[in-house]
């Protein structure tokens, strides 16, 4: 199993919006290197589901059902999407600015490459973000 964290803003696509359909595509990805991560997903895989722009916080997580195939917002071969379904939201976002303050991480994709979409992370970054969700 791999982890990922996927950003909304959620103004436009909230968490929310993913328990109310129960079931969606993650589209409108349109960076090389987070359609890539989207080609790397299968089922099963964990996404932490995380609010950009105002918020900046991870508030839930989301589970891969059914691996990349071509984005239905766009003629573009070249973009795809995944579907996702929400597992469980967390006990309480986590900001970025906590995320930032913990040392253990100071290497998650999150703090180094902020605007990516669509991110791979570590297996024990994933479990911190939980842990702190609990505090």
């Amino acid at each position: 199993m791999n982890y990922w964290l996927i950003k909304s803003e959620p103004n436009t696509y909230s968490w929310d919006d993913l328990v109310r359909l129960g079931r969606d595509h993650w589209d409108g990805v349109r960076n090389f290197k987070a359609r890539n991560h989207i080609k790397q997903m299968k089922v099963g895989d964990l996404c932490l589901f995380y609010h950009s722009v105002n918020e900046k916080a991870v508030v839930g997580i989301a589970e891969v059902v059914k691996e990349y195939y071509q984005d239905p917002t766009t003629d573009d071969h070249r973009w795809y999407v995944m579907d996702v379904v929400p597992v469980k939201k967390l006990k309480r976002p986590i900001t970025l600015a906590e995320v930032k303050a913990d040392d253990r991480l100071s290497e998650m994709q999150l703090v180094k490459y902020s605007r990516l979409s669509v991110q791979a992370v570590k297996k024990e970054e994933f479990d911190i973000i939980l842990e702190l969700s609990e505090r």
